[in-house]
């Protein structure tokens, strides 16, 4: 008698010689999808990605996630119910897009900064789309329209925030406990001893440091590049044998009753599997815009089975489970497709008065592209990080006062 563990390697063993005998059967389709698939990785994800996973690891290296983790545990712990560490996720996760999050989330848990719920809770809400593929890629590549970056971008973070809030009930009763460092001292003092603490017990020279930061930003990218081109192969041929209609037609079921437009159910079926396909096929349906940005708020959010395939390498070595992660992007593309709908209309002129498009003559063919988006990105990103750090030093100051006047002065003597 077959097991589970059995029934589920066979079906795994069925699927894998299902696509070898396609691949026999439908090469050029293979090689399209496989170039197709290589130059989306080699153009926008390696170029995009190798600076933040370097960066990563340099910060880890240097004890930056002990430093942030002191700094912001009174916030990160009332908020999300997590660790101070995972506010470097947090930080990381919503500047460099998939799979970063799902990669660091996995090096805190090997390092014991977090159980495997508080794991698991991380990684669900710090796994978002990268802000330069929303608003470059998505509002000018493929809307054509700056001024809706904003909107795309804005929703989708919300959205993902609001499932971090409600995260923090999963797991309420975990049996696993690390126990947060001693609070004594001022919690700056204690951040940077920490840091330096974790600094000393490194023995490696600064070039060996740097080096193998390189090293595995590189593998980790290598591996990522493996899944982008297998998923854009196995779209080709599923699209070719008829199922990406047939699945639209299933979710047609779900979603017309709603109000959805017809003609983004094919972006939606491809953006179960591979998010850049799908987004590109709902920018260019032939749908009113407000349909078209839920199905791309939908699908961003949902982040694709190779996206979600991705995750699961980076958390491989680990345990913590993928399902928490998947059901958490469920319920951050239907939040992510409600939050689109209600900014939709108020959020749309705010967003046309602060991003002005002009005609750039240097791109060749007249395209209509964006004076913020190129100039003031740096700058955006920047007042972004200076806001969000000023908004947790205030809460960190907020939530002391409010310890402070319920639970009164700590007895001393």
């Amino acid at each position: 008698m077959l097991h589970r563990r059995d029934t589920i390697r066979l079906f795994w063993t069925a699927c894998a010689l299902l696509f070898v005998f396609s691949m026999i059967a439908r090469p050029k389709t293979v090689y399209e999808g496989a170039v197709f698939g290589l130059s989306a990785w080699w153009n926008i994800v390696f170029p995009s990605l190798l600076p933040f996973f370097i960066v990563s690891e340099l910060l880890m290296n240097f004890g930056v996630v002990h430093f942030m983790g002191i700094l912001l545990e009174p916030v990160m712990r009332p908020l999300f119910n997590v660790p101070g560490a995972g506010s470097f996720v947090l930080a990381i996760g919503y500047t460099s897009g998939y799979p970063i999050g799902a990669m660091v989330t996995a090096r805190l848990r090997e390092q014991r900064l977090c159980t495997r719920i508080e794991a698991e809770r991380l990684m669900s809400f710090t796994s978002n789309s990268s802000p330069l593929f929303m608003l470059v890629a998505v509002a000018v590549g493929m809307f054509h329209d700056p001024a809706l970056g904003p909107l795309v971008a804005g929703a989708h973070y919300l959205s993902n925030l609001t499932v971090g809030l409600f995260m923090r009930f999963y797991g309420r009763c975990d049996r696993e406990f690390i126990p947060p460092p001693a609070a004594t001292g001022h919690i700056v003092k204690r951040a940077f001893g920490e840091m330096f603490a974790r600094q000393r017990q490194d023995n490696r020279t600064l070039g060996q440091i740097i080096g193998d930061a390189v090293k595995n930003a590189i593998n980790n990218l290598l591996n990522i590049g493996g899944f982008i081109i297998l998923f854009a192969v196995i779209i080709r041929l599923l699209a070719e044998a008829g199922f990406i209609e047939m699945l639209a037609r299933g979710l047609g079921a779900l979603f017309l009753p709603l109000g959805l437009s017809p003609n983004v159910l094919p972006a939606l079926a491809s953006g179960l599997f591979e998010m850049t396909t799908g987004t590109k096929m709902a920018a260019e349906a032939a749908a009113p815009l407000a349909h078209r940005l839920v199905a791309v708020a939908m699908i961003l959010a949902w982040s694709g089975f190779s996206v979600q395939a991705q995750a699961a390498s980076m958390i491989a070595g680990t345990d913590i489970r993928m399902a928490p992660f998947v059901l958490s992007r469920v319920a951050h593309a239907i939040l992510a497709a409600i939050y689109t709908a209600i900014l939709f209309g108020p959020a749309t002129p705010l967003a046309r008065a602060v991003v002005r498009p002009v005609f750039a003559p240097a791109t060749g063919a007249g395209e209509e592209i964006s004076l913020w988006t190129i100039t003031h990105l740096p700058l955006f990103m920047f007042l972004f990080f200076l806001a969000a750090i000023i908004l947790l030093a205030a809460l960190v100051v907020i939530l002391g006062r409010v310890r402070l006047f319920i639970i009164g002065p700590p007895h001393r003597g």
